[in-house]
């Protein structure tokens, strides 16, 4: 598989994630975009934490669905699009840093569904996931013609 995208395919996801309006009132950016794999990075702000001062797991956990689809997008030709059909988390450990990481890798690509992974870290311990989710992602529309 080739690691990067073309400008095509990273163009249409990056004006995919610009649409989503959550994403942008959560602050969440892209870090890297490869073909079945896609990094997004969330900041802390306070206005995101639970009552314990750690960022909420409702703001973590779109944080790595959203990786998911985007990894899973990646590999899908123009003119189909991704919805989440279901998702498992894990919240391992308190979300406490300054910035969270969720990088999402595809396990296994078909034609309408996609099995993702993302591993949700924070630049406190890079090392150390504070969240996986395994995740099923559904293809819609059909492909453009070539």
């Amino acid at each position: 598989m080739n690691d990067t995208l073309n400008a095509g395919q990273e163009a249409r996801l990056r004006e995919s994630i610009g649409r989503q309006t959550l994403l942008t009132t959560l602050g969440i950016r892209v870090a890297d975009l490869a073909p079945g794999r896609v990094t997004l990075e969330l900041p802390f702000r306070a206005d995101l934490c639970q009552q314990n001062g750690f960022v909420h797991a409702g703001a973590i956990t779109t944080l790595a669905d959203s990786a998911c689809g985007y990894a899973a997008m990646s590999l899908q030709p123009p003119g189909r699009d991704i919805l989440t059909v279901e998702f498992k988390v894990n919240l391992m450990s308190p979300a406490i840093g300054e910035h969270f990481r969720a990088t999402a890798t595809v396990v296994r690509s078909g034609r309408t569904l996609t099995i993702c992974t993302a591993e949700v870290t924070a630049d406190t311990d890079p090392t150390r996931p504070i969240a996986l989710m395994q995740a099923t992602m559904m293809a819609i529309g059909e492909p453009e013609a070539a």
